[in-house]
């Protein structure tokens, strides 16, 4: 059949979403979804807070509400925010059905075929499948322990000065999935960059409420919230990492200017988000039960990273270099030279445990030499196991002869 867009013929499928079947398997142990544990889903409190909600406010959830949101749901979301620091009042707020429905619609509002947009490389695959449905030119940068290459992200903007990228997209909290947290040096830099070549800045958090130490607290200030008066950034934050995936509840927050684009974007594409779960989100936020509830999540996930990394430490080889998290779901391997990640993760799979491999999260989907785990959704009773599992498959690819710890 030859009617297909050129543009569903740029995308590529999700390693990831394939892997899910798989990952339900009881017999398998997964480092593969960046989701949160199901047992760690506030549902006694969601269910609470929907039983005493009055007869006329479950009839409201249950209808339809405005586009750009459920108008107590965005006051509640609004003071959330501001205690980032982000510009609320001179920004307009926007929910969204995930935040990669933002992602999308900022896409869309921005790239027309043939766009350059420049991406770290790694990139979350979500935003690449978005851009890539726009038709738009990736230039993946690559990233070192404090952020993106400064000195890369000089070269491509000088060299494209005549036609420049239409934006920039960053995810600077806890990336997905390199694990890391830019430093506040390199985020200067950035946005002086940005500034010099009048970019827009595409700033992805759905991360930065889940930092493990007091330390990492203080670098997680949005960069919208200190240089939104330099820049123009569109915001975008989610409640799946923090809340639950299933309430398919994300926002954005950026200038009116573009927000009125982003509106009619969102109009042709679902005209509102889910009032059923804008009503129980925001009663769970407008009462403050969001903020010990993230609180505990920090310790669980903080308690899982630790498992994680003596494991890793412990058993796999010494070549194989990574970043220890400071928040986040994930860590980022890099193999040694010349060790095939698909070779890998076939004999891990064999044996029963899968993670993702560094190709998914390419913007040219060419990276052989990467492999992400997600410790998020895993008991911890199964992650010693599980990467035990994966150091033997190492082994075997590489043959029984290389030193092990």
């Amino acid at each position: 059949m030859d009617r297909f867009s050129a543009a569903v013929g740029a995308l590529r499928t999700s390693e990831i979403r394939d892997m899910m079947g798989m990952a339900t398997r009881p017999d398998i142990i997964s480092f593969a979804g960046g989701m949160p544990g199901n047992d760690l889903f506030p549902v006694d409190e969601i269910d609470a807070i929907f039983r005493a909600l009055p007869r006329d406010l479950k009839e409201t959830a249950f209808q339809y509400g405005p586009t750009p949101g459920y108008p107590p749901l965005l006051a509640s979301l609004a003071e959330f925010l501001r205690k980032k620091g982000l510009p609320i009042d001179t920004n307009r707020l926007m929910i969204t059905t995930g935040s990669l429905q933002a992602i999308n619609i900022l896409g869309k509002v921005f790239i027309d075929p043939g766009d350059v947009v420049i991406t770290e490389n790694p990139c979350f695959i979500g935003a690449i499948s978005a851009f890539k449905s726009y038709r738009a030119i990736l230039k993946g940068i690559e990233l070192d322990k404090d952020g993106i290459s400064i000195q890369a992200l000089s070269d491509l903007l000088k060299s494209t000065r005549a036609h420049p990228p239409k934006f920039v997209y960053l995810t600077p909290n806890f990336h997905n999935p390199a694990g890391i947290l830019y430093s506040d040096e390199r985020k200067r830099e950035v946005a002086g960059l940005l500034k010099e070549y009048d970019q827009v800045l595409l700033e992805d958090d759905a991360y930065g409420d889940l930092f493990f130490d007091e330390g990492a607290k203080d670098l997680v200030t949005p960069m919208k919230a200190t240089y939104d008066h330099d820049l123009t950034i569109c915001y975008t934050g989610s409640f799946s990492k923090i809340l639950g995936p299933g309430f398919r509840l994300g926002w954005m927050l950026v200038p009116p200017s573009i927000y009125q684009k982003a509106e009619l974007c969102k109009q042709s594409m679902d005209a509102c988000s889910p009032n059923f779960t804008q009503v129980l989100a925001n009663e769970f936020l407008s009462s403050g039960g969001i903020y010990p509830y993230i609180e505990r999540l920090r310790g669980i996930y903080r308690q899982r990273k630790d498992l994680m990394v003596a494991a890793i430490r412990e058993y796999f080889p010494r070549e194989i270099t990574w970043t220890v998290p400071r928040g986040g779901f994930y860590i980022w391997l890099k193999l040694p030279p010349g060790l095939d990640a698909y070779a890998v993760l076939k004999a891990s799979m064999a044996k029963g445990a899968i993670f993702v491999v560094g190709k998914t999260f390419d913007p040219e989907g060419a990276d052989n030499t990467h492999i992400r785990l997600s410790f998020s959704n895993t008991a911890d009773s199964l992650i010693e196991r599980g990467i035990r599992i994966i150091a033997e498959a190492i082994q075997e690819t590489l043959g029984s002869a290389h030193e092990f710890r």
